[in-house]
């Protein structure tokens, strides 16, 4: 018996012996031709610089004499065995090498200065298998307890961050781009604008006037959609959720039949379940009151018009997160796995007081908090190159105040949410506050002066019913300003105001 439990015992340590045994990815070799060539010719230097640091070397002083290397020639100066000499020298760098002959070795190690970036390249490569190999040393260990006291969720969003991050700041993406480049992708931006139904540039909110003042939602772009509660904060975001994945739906359909969309639209619900989001846009869609689908009080032509609006609300790209208190790194992770499976057009947050800073990190106040969450997404907007729209809370400040329309200054914790925004949109609806100021029987002394004072609140209320307000407070690329909109509020739905065929008000 006890033979038997000592067997897998021992084929576990000698797996690990071997393991333990290997060695680290490295390529020495393409190190020394690599340093050959930039020794023999500082222009091989263009082919790498804009990837490779001297942290990537696998040998520390082979990363060295990189880095030596890289300063020269990005002074302006020449860098060779000659003008290094001196340098090299004086830090020791080379004592452990055999000294400056170390350097003649170099410049015979040398293939060619055309294979430089192949070189640089193989470096590189080695440096991410060594790190994805940490990555999986400190996931190993922190899974047995050794080195964390992280629950197992928050190992998984941390291993997933560290992976995220390697993927990310590898150093191989970004640099200059020619500016005809950028010219051209600008006249593709405005061509497309200019081809399209209602001459949108960007994904449609499915609002009409909105459209017209932001040009629709552009990629890259943090959108901060905030207000009070019962203003219609979620109800607008899924509207425009929706509008953008049906956008996507039409666009892929024109390009034939079996065509998918080319991108999701991802909403992250923190407040409320994805059912309920789900039976939120049923409602909107198939015009049968939320409160009446909760409590079964619909008929048979309600429950058939609320099946088939299903059906085909089921084919839309619109994917639902309802994790509660999500963090930014679990976001950022899922959403870069929808980017490259499934294509991802929009991101909706529902909202950001309700998140978590990056698994590992502790902000020393609820400011720095949500300033943290604030540039993570518009890290995410763009990196993956996508608008992402926040849903924001505001302060009690505005119930104190006569006139109830938010500001800037009303964001709750704002600490960088008005600067790292592209865009800030209020939602307001005086309907709202005026129904709390209806008039009562009891607060006067005569039927004459309450009759006066509710025909006064009714006219007001006429006036402002099924009316809201999308106060454009702040819009990096265009124009500020209101936009009205229609609300309804059994439906709890969102639509165009059509103010031209209003009474005029005398």
């Amino acid at each position: 018996m006890s033979m038997t439990q000592t067997q897998p015992a021992r084929q576990e340590e000698e797996t690990l012996l071997s393991l333990s045994l290997r060695h680290p990815p490295a390529n020495l070799e393409a190190e020394q031709a690599l340093l050959g060539a930039l020794l023999t010719n500082n222009r091989a230097y263009d082919r790498v610089s804009d990837f490779l640091t001297g942290a990537h070397f696998a040998n520390q002083v082979n990363g060295r004499i990189y880095d030596a290397i890289a300063r020269r020639i990005e002074n302006g100066q020449l860098a060779d065995p000659v003008t290094l000499r001196a340098e090299l020298e004086n830090s020791g760098i080379l004592n452990d090498v055999g000294g400056m002959a170390y350097l003649a070795k170099l410049l015979t190690s040398m293939v060619g200065i055309i294979n430089a970036g192949d070189y640089g390249r193989a470096i590189h490569d080695a440096w991410i298998r060594r790190q994805l190999i940490d990555i999986g040393e400190t996931v190993v260990n922190s899974a047995f307890g050794t080195i964390s006291d992280l629950s197992g969720p928050d190992q998984i969003a941390a291993g997933e961050e560290a992976l995220f991050r390697l993927a990310t700041e590898k150093g191989q993406d970004g640099g200059f781009v020619v500016f005809d480049r950028a010219l051209t992708d600008a006249i593709k931006t405005a061509e497309l604008a200019f081809r399209r139904e209602g001459h949108v540039s960007g994904l449609t909110s499915g609002l009409r006037d909105l459209d017209k003042k932001t040009g629709g939602l552009h990629p890259s772009d943090l959108m901060i959609l905030a207000g009070r509660p019962a203003m219609g904060k979620t109800a607008l975001a899924t509207k425009i959720a929706f509008s953008a994945a049906r956008a996507l739906m039409i666009e892929a359909e024109e390009k034939g039949p079996g065509v998918e969309p080319t991108g999701t639209v991802a909403i992250f619900s923190l407040e409320m379940s994805a059912e309920q989001l789900a039976t939120r846009i049923l409602s909107e869609q198939a015009e049968v009151s939320g409160e009446k689908i909760r409590r079964g009080d619909i008929g048979q032509k309600e429950f058939d018009r609320f099946v088939r609006v299903s059906r085909e609300l089921a084919r839309l790209p619109l994917v639902i997160d309802d994790t509660p208190a999500i963090s930014l790194s679990a976001m950022r992770t899922r959403c870069r796995r929808l980017k490259r499976t499934r294509g991802l057009s929009l991101v909706v947050v529902d909202y950001l007081q309700l998140m978590r800073p990056s698994v590992g990190t502790r902000p020393e106040s609820r400011v720095l908090e949500i300033s943290m969450i604030t540039q993570g997404l518009k890290a995410i907007a763009k990196e993956l190159e996508v608008p992402v729209i926040a849903l924001s809370q505001l302060s009690r400040q505005v119930e104190s105040r006569e006139d109830k329309r938010p500001m800037l200054s009303d964001l709750r914790e704002s600490g960088s949410i008005e600067q790292d925004a592209d865009s800030v949109m209020f939602v307001y609806r005086d309907e709202y506050y005026l129904q709390q100021r209806m008039p009562k029987e009891t607060a006067f002394d005569s039927m004459e002066k309450y009759s006066a004072a509710l025909d006064d609140w009714q006219r007001k209320m006429s006036l402002v019913h099924n009316k809201a307000e999308l106060i454009l407070e702040k819009q990096r690329h265009g124009p500020t300003g209101v936009v009205h909109l229609f609300f309804e509020g059994e439906y709890t739905r969102f639509a165009d105001l059509d103010m031209v065929h209003e009474e005029p008000h005398h």
